[in-house]
């Protein structure tokens, strides 16, 4: 199994990611992690950090000449604005310049505050913040790589910002990826993204926020991945948990969920067939996501989650207490987005990849990529199928660097990451 680690806070020295498990051979650069990250940092609305931080990756451990040893990978990733934080956040002891302690409404603050008995805020913010899932993106990056492996691609869009809804029409495929990164708000309908904009510009000129939802897509996902025999071996249970666990997303879905429960049992499950020319069982449709008792059918992988309305706003409207004086005030403002959607699909991806990633390794098995590959052949041979060639290999070795969007005048302040 896959597992990782991540340690770090939204101003500190640098983040890092531990991930273990993961089989010798893997090809690795920093150039792929740090394009995997770039695509992090997409999307129209957000504020100006995003167009000059730049996320310094060093692989620490657990690769030498571009390939995993089996061992650990050890990832950094610097924060270039450390040298102003670093004595507000020093590890060495010392008091504060100045405590938070008017906590956000939305935010992890008060209750963090009141569980770890804090009297600052950004006792909790520092951690609770968006930013820790640039580290998960490092170990995503590598998840999606051992994913190329086994011929899996993994990518997201966005199918609604605010009110605006995209159209149902095609599924997207790896090779639309370009030209949803190259969208400003990473929706592949031309239009639709037209009128995602136009609400961002309108929430930034009133100072407000937007939430939405994306959909994450696996495509060559093979049947047996999860398991019925257990609660935590469901892959839509491992799946929903994992993109629940990304800041400010408040709902999951796998498949047509919400839409099939209004539904009769007649018009909500997948009929299967067999088609003979290529020996395998099919589904035309794929209401169920791709997962039929918690157990990957062979059919498209489909998970969507929605993302609140970032709390931390450009006007201060959101009232709180002080907790120190007890006396009605309104939250502090740290730096903020009018809207994360975008960047929250590239995380989302990346959770996605992970839990794959890390149950291929359960199903096959292998200590070196070679023998997972090997596994992976001989079970796709037992049910008659032919594994096909890595479709992302190269996509995954050499990512392309996406261009990094403009921000609108409106949206141009001082911004942060969202926190749960």
């Amino acid at each position: 199994m896959l597992r990782f680690l991540t340690a770090g806070e939204s101003h500190g020295a640098a983040l890092v990611v531990v991930v273990e498990g993961l089989p010798a051979g893997l090809a690795v650069t920093a150039d792929q992690v740090a394009d995997e990250l770039a695509r992090r940092r997409l999307g129209f609305g957000r504020g100006p950090r995003m167009r000059f931080e730049r996320d310094v990756v060093t692989l620490v451990a657990g690769i030498r000449h571009g390939r995993t040893l089996g061992s650990p990978v050890a990832i950094e990733i610097a924060n270039t604005e450390w040298p102003k934080w670093q004595e507000e956040l020093s590890p060495a002891p010392g008091v504060p310049s100045r405590r938070l302690t008017a906590p956000r409404p939305g935010h992890a603050d008060l209750a963090g505050m009141q569980k770890y008995g804090f009297d600052d805020a950004r006792d909790v913010l520092e951690r609770a913040s968006a930013r820790e899932t640039a580290a998960r993106v490092a170990a995503g990056a590598l998840a999606k790589g051992l994913l190329a492996e086994l011929g899996v691609s993994v990518l997201s869009h966005v199918v609604a910002l605010g009110e605006v809804v995209a159209p149902s029409g095609r599924t997207p495929t790896a090779a639309d990826l370009p030209a949803i990164d190259a969208s400003e708000v990473r929706c592949l309908d031309p239009a639709t993204a037209e009128a995602m904009v136009a609400a961002i510009k309108a929430a930034a000129k009133v100072g407000d926020s937007l939430g939405g939802v994306i959909e994450v897509l696996a495509h060559g996902v093979p049947v047996g991945l999860g398991s019925h025999v257990h609660w935590d071996r469901k892959l839509d249970g491992l799946l929903a948990q994992a993109l629940m666990s990304i800041q400010a997303v408040k709902g999951v879905e796998i498949g047509d969920a919400f839409a099939v429960a209004a539904r009769r049992g007649s018009e909500a499950h997948d009929p299967i067939a067999w088609d003979a020319d290529r020996a395998t069982y099919t589904r035309a449709t794929a209401r169920a996501g791709g997962i039929e008792g918690g157990i990957s059918s062979g059919a498209l992988v489909v998970a969507r989650a929605a993302m609140k309305p970032l709390a931390t706003l450009n006007r201060p409207v959101l009232t709180t207490v002080d907790v120190d004086t007890k006396e009605e005030t309104v939250s502090f403002k740290e730096r903020t987005d009018v809207t994360a959607v975008p960047a929250m699909g590239v995380v989302a991806e990346t959770m996605v990849a992970l839990v794959l990633a890390s149950e291929a390794l359960r199903k096959f098995g292998g200590d070196s990529v070679a023998e997972l590959r090997r596994n992976h052949a001989g079970y796709l041979a037992a049910l008659g199928e032919t594994p096909s060639a890595p479709p992302l290999a190269a996509i995954a070795a050499t990512p392309a660097t996406p261009a990094t969007p403009a921000v609108p005048a409106a949206a141009d302040v001082p911004d942060g990451e969202p926190t749960t």
